[in-house]
């Protein structure tokens, strides 16, 4: 491949991955059965003839949704060296990546992707499966350092799912009189209490994450609410 002809590549790449980013949150919410292209290319914010210069149909865009997923999924790395900073930093990571995929990647998107496109499903599902093995072993790890208390990891995993999805209700919220921000900054508190020994709990600098738990909130609300 030419130089020209990668620029190109990635220029479509580009231009795809930004047009992904307007349209996931719509599937996230309302599914994809219903929604037609031409629905598909106002999302986008694009014309048709446009959209599809980058996408040739709607399994295409899901096909792109699915791989956003995977990527992300993929990109998570929890390594530790024995030190409370590498475990702090792997559970901050994890952390976030646990937000976003809990409110990006929602029951009705999974229920619709399962009964349309099985073989998508199965690609999401094992890249999930994939990510939970890797946080297992980074959390036994933890415990045999006498860093982390003694968890049941399952119970870890469950617990993103459903209080995350919870939390990103904006009924909810205005219920509660919570934002956003301080709801996730106070889960993030919980957690590390519910995950750190107590020695080690005091040691983690939570700085990094004020500022990452605001921008996540921000993003949130504005793709989501």
């Amino acid at each position: 491949m030419t130089a020209n002809n990668e620029q190109n590549q990635s220029s479509q790449n580009d231009m795809r991955t930004r047009l992904l980013t307007k349209i996931i949150p719509i599937i996230r919410k309302n599914g994809f059965q219903s929604i037609r292209m031409d629905d598909m290319a106002k999302y986008m914010d694009v014309s048709k003839a446009t959209m599809y210069k980058y996408f040739t149909s709607k399994e295409d865009v899901i096909q792109g949704s699915v791989n956003s997923f995977v990527d992300y999924l993929n990109e998570l790395v929890v390594e530790s060296n024995n030190t409370v900073e590498s475990f702090t930093k792997g559970f901050q990571q994890s952390f976030e990546q646990s937000i976003l995929l809990a409110a990006y990647i929602s029951d009705v998107f999974l229920n619709e992707l399962q009964i349309m496109y099985p073989y998508l499903h199965d690609q999401l599902r094992d890249a999930m499966q994939r990510r939970e093995e890797k946080m297992t072993v980074f959390y036994e790890e933890g415990k045999e350092k006498g860093i982390f208390n003694t968890v049941n990891e399952k119970l870890i995993f469950l617990q993103d799912d459903v209080l995350v999805r919870s939390m990103i209700d904006a009924k909810f919220l205005m219920l509660n009189g919570l934002t956003l921000h301080q709801l996730l900054l106070d889960y993030y508190r919980l957690k590390k209490l519910q995950l750190f020994n107590a020695d080690h709990a005091v040691q983690v600098d939570d700085n990094h994450m004020v500022n990452q738990l605001d921008y996540i909130s921000k993003k949130l609300t504005r793709d989501l609410f």
